[in-house]
């Protein structure tokens, strides 16, 4: 990896295309991983997200412990768990063991949003009312709840008048390093109050990004696990041997974000040829023209000079890549040859 470059991540929603299973992906994802590995990629992360026909990545632990175990040096996280759908010591618990399986290369990555559909928050919470405004009201406390359980003292509970020891693992020797993720000035500010690294969604909407950064670095208070502001960037990206291969491959995942921007019914992924054939409707090229203009698209000197200015303008020394590159048709379901190229010719 170029030295001039910032240290490159990645982040996968494990994409499911037309052509594949679920088991397709994940194997995709699986090989996908291994790249990363061999390539020096610092760290590589798993969304959540429920309910939605493109995107397998509904379980964090449970994919983070398939990609950790095919990988052998780079740290597996959560991009993010959404603390709100989630009981804290089951997130302690899950994140304790696989810090006892991989000790250091855990990240867990936290997030207050559902990253579903109301019906599906409803079904999350064991119909118990959907992610409710007391969840999200409580996300503070429920941070500083996973994050005592972990500790290996654990956290004490008083219950009817007599001290009971809680820990989510009974021998731990190490916790995961855990992020707060946002895509608001929410999780800048309370990182910033409790001193824990943070991310800003900034693959996600691309605007204001900046803000959340500087009231993220302008306000972080030294904690004894972070003495100080701790920060990357991530972002979008399509990188084949020309620009007009990377706008090609990149179709798919514009149409894909079309529709979640504007309602329309989502799909599995296209497949680049049934992108192309169906094209983008006059009514949204803007919204496309705006999208692809804050993504990474293009060929590798164009692409990794895009990487590097985007890192300057933000002040960052790690760049997280979310590889967006689509498949054409015949393709092996089980692999994604242009999001392992995607990273291949970022490393150069």
């Amino acid at each position: 990896m170029s030295s001039s470059m910032p240290a490159l991540s990645v982040l996968d929603l494990v994409p499911v295309r037309s052509d594949q299973t679920t088991g397709d992906a994940i194997a995709a994802t699986l090989a996908l991983a291994r790249v990363a590995d061999d390539l020096g990629f610092r760290r590589y992360w798993l969304a959540e997200h429920h309910n939605m026909p493109a995107v397998a990545a509904t379980n964090p632990p449970v994919l983070i412990s398939m990609v950790a175990g095919a990988t052998s040096r780079i740290r597996v996280g959560s991009g993010g768990v959404m603390l709100p759908n989630h009981a804290p010591l089951v997130v302690a618990e899950q994140f304790a063991l696989l810090e006892a399986a991989y000790p250091g290369r855990v990240d867990l990555g936290i997030g207050r949003a559902p990253g579903t559909d109301p019906v599906t928050s409803w079904a999350l919470r064991h119909g118990a009312g959907g992610v409710t405004d007391e969840a999200v009201s409580l996300f503070p406390e429920y941070v500083d709840n996973v994050l005592a359980m972990m500790e290996p003292e654990g956290v004490g509970l008083a219950v009817q008048g007599r001290r009971h020891v809680l820990r989510a693992t009974p021998a731990a020797t190490s916790v995961p390093q855990i992020w707060l993720l946002g895509s608001s000035d929410y999780s800048a500010r309370l990182a910033a109050e409790k001193g824990m690294p943070y991310v800003f969604a900034h693959h996600f909407s691309g605007e204001g990004t900046a803000e959340a950064l500087e009231l993220y670095r302008s306000r972080f208070v030294p904690s004894p696990e972070l003495a100080e502001p701790r920060t990357f960037l991530t972002v979008n990206a399509c990188v084949a041997d020309t620009a007009e291969e990377a706008q090609r491959l990149a179709l798919p995942q514009l149409l894909q974000m079309v529709a979640l921007r504007t309602g329309q019914p989502l799909t599995p992924q296209r497949t680049v040829e049934d992108a192309e054939r169906e094209g983008v409707p006059d009514a949204h090229r803007g919204l496309v023209q705006a999208m692809a203009a804050r993504w990474v698209i293009g060929g590798p000197e164009q692409a990794r000079a895009r990487v590097a200015e985007l890192a300057a303008t933000y002040g960052v020394d790690e760049v997280m890549v979310h590889p967006v590159a689509g498949a054409l048709a015949g393709t092996d379901p089980a692999s994604g040859p242009a999001r392992e190229e995607t990273l291949r010719l970022l490393a150069k």
